[in-house]
Formats: C-alpha cells, structure tokens, sequence
C-alpha cells in the first residue's frame, strides 16, 4: 500500500493529486523551485522540498534532483502529473531504481511510445521524407512531451529551416529533448482523442472519445467529452486502435491515444504515456477518479473487465492567463482574486493573492461542466465563466465564453482551424462600453479617488479610462438626485456595488480596485492621468517586448549596424514555457540593440530600433 506520494510537478496537477490523496489517506509531498517557494501546491503538501533553480532545466526536468527529494522526505512512490518528467523513460527507471512505486507505465513503453517517431513506427506508419513543394504545409512537431510546444506550421519550403532550429530549442527548454520530425499538416480536422486505462492483470478499458479540436498554439483550449458527432463504427475503430497501441506495449496506467479524423477517417498522431490536462471530462462522464485508479494499479489491483456507464456530457475550459487580441501574449502580475460559481468543478493551481511569473505555463485554472446533455453543459459552463470573478492580468475568459456560444461549436461543426477562422469577431471589444465606464466611475466618485465638488456645475468633469487597449472618457456631474455620469443615474456606489438607472432598468455592477486598474464585473479598466502623458514618442520602427520574459537568443551576427531583411528574425523571447520571435519590421539597419542573451524584460521594454532606408 502507498503511504506517502510525492508529485513530481508543480500548479494544478500538482494540487489535483493531493486532493485524491487527502481523500485515500495519503501523504504528500510536493518539489518546487525557488520561483514556487509560496506556490499553491507547495502549500498544500504535507512536506515541501526545495529544487534550487528557478527555470525547468534546472529543477522540475532534474530527475536526480526529484528522486533525491523523495527519498529525503521518506516517500514510497512518485506521481509524475504531466509535462516535465512524465513521458522520461529513464526518470520512471531511476524512481524504480530507488526502490519507489512508479505511478505510471514501464519505462519500456514510455520509451515505446513517448517518442513520436518511434511511436509511429511501431504502428506501422511510414515518415515523411525530405519535404518538398507538394508535401506543404507541413508541421515541425516535437517527439517528445506535448502541450503545444515545439511545434510549428510551415507553408513555404524557406521557413522550413527556421521552423526546425526554433522547434529544437522550444522543446529542448519545455521537455530536456530536442528531436523534432516533419509530418504532414491537415488544415481542418477535429483533434479527438481515447482515454485508456490497464492494470497489470492484462484489463485494457477504452474511456470513451474526447474532443480537443479548439487549439491555440498547438495547445488545446476547450475540450469534451464525448466527441460528438462521430458515427459508431468510427467510434469503435478508434476504440480499437488505442487498445492495440496499449497493448502492444503491455501499457499499465491512464494514457491518452491521439487522432486526427478528417473525411471520416482517423490518423494517429501519438499516444500520450500520462495523464493528459483534460481528464477530468472523463472523470465526469464515467463517475471515476482517474488519479485514484492510477493509485489502484500501481499497487496491483485488478480493474473490473469492463468500465462503469458514461453518463451525459462534459466540457472543459482552461483559464489562461493571456490576452487573446494581442498574439495570446502571457500575462503575469497578482491574481487578486479567482472565484468560480460552485455549479462548475474548477481545478487551479492559484489563489487569491499569488504572483502569476514568467517561467512556468499561463494556465490559471480549468474549469469543467457536467450535464445530461452537450447543450446543457455548453449553458452551464459559459454561465459559470461569464459569472466568474477574476481580478488580476488579462485572460481569455471572454474568448472562452464567446467560444462556447457561437453557432459553430454549439453546432459541433469546430475543427483545429476554428480560432484561424474566428479570432477577430471572438475578441472584438464590447459593443457598449458605456456601463462600464460609468459605474468604475461612481466607483471613484465613492472611493474619493479623485476630485471634490465643484462651483462649475454647469461644466461636467472628465475621466479617462483605458478598456480593452482603447482610451474612453465619462462626464459626470452633480445634480440635486445624485451623481449623474453621461445621462445616466448613479442610485448607490460605495467600495464593493454600484447601482445605475439605465433607461428606468436598475443594473447592479460588482467593482473592485487595485491600484489604477478597476473591475467592474467581467471587465477591466485602468484609470489613466488626468494630463496626457508628455514623453518624447518612440522611434519609427522601435521593436518593443510584448510580454514578460527572457531573451533566450540574439541571431547570429547581429549588431549595430547590421542591415536586416523585413520580416527577418532578430530577437527570441520566452515567457511562459513558449517562445516568441521577434521580426525586424522593415527592411532597414539596426539603429540600435537594448538586449542581450539571459536578460529579462518588462512589456514595453525597447528591445531594438530599425531604421528603414530614406
């Protein structure tokens, strides 16, 4: 029997873990870097170890390191989560060298199949050779790990080259291993999926289909379960295909096997030796606890030959921290507070209070809906989230509940090409901000942020606010009825509630301030200088960062002087496990160079001025 578990990972999965132990009665332990000293998960924990370090290389993807914190802390098995060390053949073999329970399968088939290439040969399933016109677009693909990252779309056979080194470095950060392969690129299909679930008894259970088709990234966004729409005899095939890829590698544990189905018919794309981001959708559906099955099987247990029912539909959203309009740049600073309606179940890593940093994955929280039927469960899900309270960096919150409300998805008739098609009209500002802006406005008006009564009345005062990257103004004035802002009535406002009269219609708005940022409901404002801002403008053609991060690379050769190409890569940033290409502009000369490899930059930082040519 498994007494204490350490979870060789960090943020949600970490905490989702511990939360199946707490209720086997199992002890914990948590590693994290010095970036995680107060992180959620290392507070959870019944004892914590420190990895020193704050970057992955040097800590989370440290097998050494895990295995010895284990060991110190008198754990007698090890979880890997997903992402850093779980698809490491060689972590699994030095946990088990250690004399610990692995919760996971053998290393053989980790080994078999967490490498993509050596997965597809396995199945059979030929490499594409040397790329040629008629092969594009292709896909650059990381061979190990998942998530996203290491992966790029190549649509001219000159972008190849580039393609290939960024996608090395990527997944050699994200993953200790930078093998990549090239194989074919399909611009519409849906990304569906088999959960499997073995014992070592020879019992391989097929869970049911998912469907992982909305992506951003290469990295999944909203998933469900069951994938729907799918005929039964593709169903079955599939059904099939995962359990002769489990059982080819005599697979014990979770695991995940990955398609792609265009025109009817499904292509492998790899199986996944983990526990995969969106499980809980199955959990959901069939009424179990993944993570304590996995615990059952690690300790001999026989599954019983058949899994439970599914019942209903479930649909999953991650919450990231990231702003959609802008590139899907991550956003780090305080989480103030994250409060989710108890109808839906929310995973997370965060709680109120704590720093959102650059070195780890944006993924704040996901949440998950479980409902008799999909229209149920898209309803339940896109209320809770509309109703949810996030006060801190920028998220894709509104994109998650306009997503889950547009005609196409509600009508299953998404592919991986559905944010390709649909980002503009999907983070288009508000149609009417003027609520809003009012009640963030008798929200100052009664905090006394600003100003006192003036002898003018006839000239209303003026306040700016910066929404959704837009500069807007209200107009307030003081009437014998109250506060009047732009003709409409304020009936109260004080720190917490702001209640406006709009056309004889009572609104209530929740506000909270932080600083200069505001937030009424869903939306959030910073409340700009009453006087312009006088500094001198940026050069034309000044390259500024558009998130946190590190610059990871400065390309070869380049320095003041240099004569670039538009469109050229000059600068690599990473924020968040991802990396970022920043371009010269215009064909021009570098007029100037701020940055150096290793350093770290703020959002807006000047990183490099081109000149274009007079």
């Amino acid at each position: 029997m498994i007494s204490t578990l350490l979870v060789a990972n960090r943020g949600e999965i970490a905490c989702r873990i511990f939360r199946t132990c707490a209720e086997l009665g199992i002890r914990t332990v948590a590693v994290h870097s010095d970036a995680d000293e107060h992180a959620l998960h290392a507070r959870l924990a019944d004892t914590a170890v420190r990895l020193p370090g704050v970057t992955p290389a040097d800590t989370y993807l440290r097998a050494d390191l895990v295995v010895k914190a284990a060991v110190t802390a008198g754990a007698d098995a090890v979880h890997p989560g997903y992402g850093f060390l779980s698809e490491n053949a060689d972590f699994a073999r030095a946990v088990l060298d250690a004399r610990l329970a692995w919760i996971g399968p053998p290393p053989e088939a980790i080994e078999a199949m967490a490498s993509k290439t050596r997965a597809k040969e396995l199945l059979g399933i030929p490499p594409l050779g040397e790329v040629t016109p008629s092969d594009l677009p292709v896909l650059v693909k990381a061979a190990a790990g998942g998530g996203g990252r290491g992966m790029r779309v190549v649509r001219r056979l000159d972008e190849l080259s580039a393609a290939l080194e960024s996608a090395r470095a990527e997944a050699a950060s994200a993953f200790g291993d930078g093998e990549v392969f090239v194989e074919p690129y399909l611009e519409s299909g849906r990304h569906v999926e088999v959960q499997i679930l073995a014992d070592t008894h020879g019992t391989v259970w097929p869970l049911g289909t998912r469907d992982c088709s909305l992506q951003r990234r290469h990295q999944k966004v909203i998933e469900e379960a069951p994938a729907p729409g799918l005929p039964d005899g593709l169903v079955k095939e599939l059904y099939a295909l995962a359990v002769r890829a489990a059982r080819s590698v005599a697979y014990v544990g979770a695991g995940t096997v990955e398609f792609l189905v265009a025109d009817g018919k499904a292509h492998f794309l790899e199986m996944n030796t983990r526990l995969q981001v969106e499980h809980p959708v199955t959990e959901a559906v069939f009424g179990i606890d993944l993570v304590a099955e996995q615990l059952r099987v690690a300790e001999g247990h026989a599954l019983p030959l058949d899994p439970p029912p599914a019942r209903g539909h479930a649909i999953e959203a991650r919450l990231y921290a990231e702003d959609p309009a802008h590139d899907w740049a991550p956003q780090t600073g305080t989480l103030h507070r994250l409060a989710v309606p108890a109808s839906v179940r929310l995973d997370t890593g965060y709680t109120d209070g704590d720093e959102i940093g650059v070195h780890y994955d944006p993924m704040l929280a996901k949440a998950v809906a479980h409902a008799p039927t999909r229209a149920e469960a898209l309803r339940k899900l896109a209320h809770a989230l509309e109703q949810a309270t996030l006060h801190g960096p920028t998220t894709n919150r509104d994109l998650l509940v306009r997503s889950l409300r547009h005609q196409e998805f509600t009508e299953a008739r998404m592919d991986t090409g559905f944010y390709d098609r649909h980002l503009t009209e999907l983070t288009a500002p508000a149609p009417d901000p003027h609520a809003p802006l009012v009640a963030a406005l008798a929200d100052a008006h009664g905090r006394s942020r600003f100003g006192g009564w003036r002898n003018v009345p006839s000239q209303p005062v003026t306040k700016r606010y910066l929404m959704a990257g837009e500069e807007h103004e209200a107009h307030y004035r003081h009437t014998r009825e109250g506060l009047t802002a732009d003709g409409v009535q304020v009936v109260h406002a004080d720190a917490r509630r702001v209640v406006l009269d709009i056309d004889g219609a009572r609104r209530k708005f929740e506000v909270a301030g932080y600083g200069d940022q505001i937030h009424v409901n869903n939306t959030t404002l910073t409340a700009l200088p009453r006087f312009p801002d006088t500094k001198a403008p940026l050069a034309p053609g000044s390259l500024l960062a558009p998130m946190p991060g590190t610059v990871v690379r400065v390309a070869e050769g380049l320095e003041v002087g240099s004569t670039v190409q538009a469109g050229q890569p000059l600068l690599w940033l990473e924020a968040m496990k991802m990396q970022h290409v920043i371009s010269a502009p215009t064909t021009g000369t570098l007029d100037a160079l701020h940055v150096t490899e290793g350093q770290q930059v703020q959002p807006g930082s000047l990183l490099a001025v081109v000149q274009a040519p007079l």
